[in-house]
């Protein structure tokens, strides 16, 4: 019954979306100005809907309903909880709801809260989120149906993928979705503003939280995808450029630049154009990730390889929404005025120059993900992987941190370079050049001979780290705005980040070992011995867990414990890697087959200040939270002061 109370909820949230769809289009016109009234409660009711459709899906899987197709393939009465509870969006049709239930529950907060917007461009969004909705609807009621019951109940299910047994699964496709549909709502505030042709401040400021929300959303999800990738394959990486890693990194691409240009249009009034043009990108992307995942033309541990007649329907709907939207930008682009003027040596052409550059690192990474399946298509397969991306990356990404480094110290609209100015701006680029000689020499003399790029991005990183803390300097901390921590904490962690790729790039030991028991060899600074092996039984697996003394310079021993662990539902295997982390590095060890001589072989990795890429993509993260609650917090502000200003009027008017 759970399961048909689900669907009949869908279907009714899908009428609903239609409702808003029809509501908000005519209420635009003067004839129809009364449907307005509707749309508001249309979304929120359709929120609700959704998000009981989406409680009976995670129902079912929590009782491991075993009439229930979806619970069959992707559960097993066995599992622990959270895995059934993460087994809900571990597949197609539970991650397309989840996706849909995001959408409108995002939706119904933009129907309840916004006060900011002029009224018709608020209804305009809100039927704009009604269309994109709808597609999604469709596809679920029509090609995915997550309900679908099966005609005989069966004993037991096929179990989970075991490499998506992991509780990264619990946290890392939600964190991803959030972002994507935030950058939904992004852009139908951006179809909404041209549609009013109401394309200005105020529409920025109403926009920015959600760009600024789906960002700090994907940095995050991206984020614990690398770092759940990089412990549980075992193959010792934390980025391999695969298609479904690019997936999710182009609409973050595209979402920086977004982000920087909603901020100058809401503060300054400049970048109209480029911001509902990048507004529209942002949400491609993300449609073009979620084509590349579902279409069934990529195989990837994490992708949904389904059918090509869905992968249609997905194609379609990107067709029609972006289609639509780039139909309406290139009609009413001649209606989006100029905005604020602003000089070359300013802060807004520092911002107008980096989101170049990262809509060319955008434009890098798509043509190398595209670019092998239009050639297979043709039957000719290519591998396109880092020594494509790092290079040609490096070409735009290197003059943007450069400028990223120099821009928060230019003024706004116009800056000049003499006396005290061209001292304060040149500081930053000083810094830089210095710290760079410095870590190079250091280099040299420790006699690592490292590669070109990873020694420009130690350079780089190092002297990031001081400019990005340069904007401090003079201001009383206390009362220095949250956008400004926000601002400088994400800057210094992205220097972070980078620091702990090139190290990584640069200075990573691999190990490859036949070891009997009581064998020693030597990875890096550490020395390691395998001391045992014995069997272990997990909550839904069997594994065989090695014993491994390590020493970091012959200190004191510590032991790891890598595992190779067997799953009956469904049948697989996965290699559980151990790792040992150190302020200056993290030491990887993973376990093999035992080979015909009785040997085990292990592969060890010693990799120089790694954690330090997921600490700075964490404090990207943290850098945009606080510029959201700084941003909030002044709305909050705003509207306080708003009301008592109206409170006042009212009473001098009694």
């Amino acid at each position: 019954m759970i399961a048909e109370i689900g669907l009949a909820v869908l279907w009714m949230a899908a009428a609903l979306a239609m409702l808003q769809l029809i509501a908000g289009g005519l209420s635009l016109r003067p004839e129809g100005r009364q449907l307005a009234a509707l749309v508001r409660p249309v979304a929120v009711m359709q929120g609700v809907l959704v998000l009981v459709a989406f409680g009976a899906l995670v129902t079912l899987f929590v009782t491991t309903d075993l009439s229930v197709k979806l619970v069959v393939d992707n559960s097993h009465s066995a599992k622990p909880l959270i895995f059934k509870i993460a087994g809900t969006w571990g597949n197609h049709e539970g991650s397309m709801l989840l996706w849909v239930t995001i959408m409108a529950v995002a939706g119904a907060f933009v129907a309840l809260i916004e006060r900011r917007l002029e009224e018709r461009t608020l209804i305009a969004t809100l039927a704009g989120q009604a269309f994109i909705s709808l597609g999604f609807y469709a596809f679920l009621l029509i090609a995915s149906n997550p309900f679908a019951r099966l005609q005989e109940p069966v004993d037991d299910g096929q179990g989970l993928n075991p490499l998506l047994q992991d509780v990264g699964l619990a946290f890392h496709p939600p964190t991803l979705y959030v972002g994507y549909v935030g950058l939904s709502i992004a852009f139908s505030f951006a179809v909404g503003a041209l549609v009013t042709r109401n394309v200005g401040p105020a529409f920025a400021r109403a926009m920015r939280p959600w760009v600024l929300g789906a960002w700090i959303f994907l940095t995050v999800g991206i984020t614990a995808g690398s770092y759940w990738a990089y412990y549980t394959l075992g193959w010792g990486g934390w980025w391999f450029w695969d298609p479904v890693e690019n997936a999710s990194l182009m609409p973050w691409l595209a979402a920086t630049a977004l982000l920087h240009s909603v901020s100058v249009l809401a503060s300054r009034d400049a970048l109209r154009a480029w911001t509902v043009m990048l507004g529209v990108v942002a949400f491609s992307m993300s449609m073009v990730g979620t084509f590349l995942v579902r279409s069934g033309i990529l195989t990837s541990v994490h992708a949904f390889a389904v059918d090509p007649q869905r992968g249609t329907f997905i194609l379609a709907l990107l067709a029609i929404d972006i289609g639509s939207a780039l139909a309406l930008f290139g009609v009413r682009a001649s209606t989006v005025s100029e905005g604020a003027r602003f000089s070359f040596l300013s802060r807004e052409a520092s911002l107008v120059f980096n989101n170049v550059m990262l809509c060319g690192i955008l434009g890098i990474v798509l043509v190398g993900t595209l670019y092998p399946l239009v050639t297979e298509s043709m039957g000719v397969k290519v591998s396109v992987g880092a020594p494509y991306f790092n290079p040609v990356s490096a070409i735009f990404a290197f003059p943007m941190l450069l400028v990223m480094a120099v821009g928060p110290m230019l003024r706004w609209r116009k800056d000049r370079l003499d006396g005290e100015r061209a001292r304060r701006v040149s500081l930053p680029l000083a810094a830089c050049g210095l710290l760079a000689v410095v870590v190079l020499v250091g280099v040299e003399l420790t006699a690592h001979r490292i590669s070109l790029l990873p020694a420009l991005g130690i350079a780089m990183a190092s002297g990031l780290v001081p400019a990005s803390l340069l904007p401090l300097v003079g201001r009383n901390l206390r009362r220095t705005p949250f956008a400004v921590w926000g601002m400088v904490v994400a800057h210094l962690g992205l220097a972070v980040a980078l620091f702990g790729m090139a190290s990584e790039s640069a200075f990573t030991t691999e190990r490859l070992a036949a070891l009997s028991i009581g064998e020693t060899r030597d990875v890096g600074p550490w020395q390691v011995r395998l001391d045992g092996m014995m069997p272990v039984a997990g909550p839904n697996y069997t594994a065989l867990e090695a014993s491994v003394t390590a020493r970091y310079e012959g200190g004191a021993p510590i032991v790891l414990h890598p595992e190779a662990e067997s799953f009956a539902n469904p049948p697989g295997t996965r290699n559980q890697s151990a790792l040992l982390t150190r302020w200056n590095g993290q030491l990887y060890t993973v376990l093999g087959e035992q080979g015909d001589d009785g040997r085990w072989q292990m592969r060890f990795w010693w990799k120089p200040f790694v954690p330090l890429i997921w600490v700075g993509g964490l404090m990207v993260a943290l850098g945009g939270f606080l510029a959201l609650l700084g941003r909030v917090a002044a709305d909050v502000r705003r509207l306080v002061a708003k009301d008592k200003i109206a409170w006042r009027r009212m009473r001098q008017g009694r």
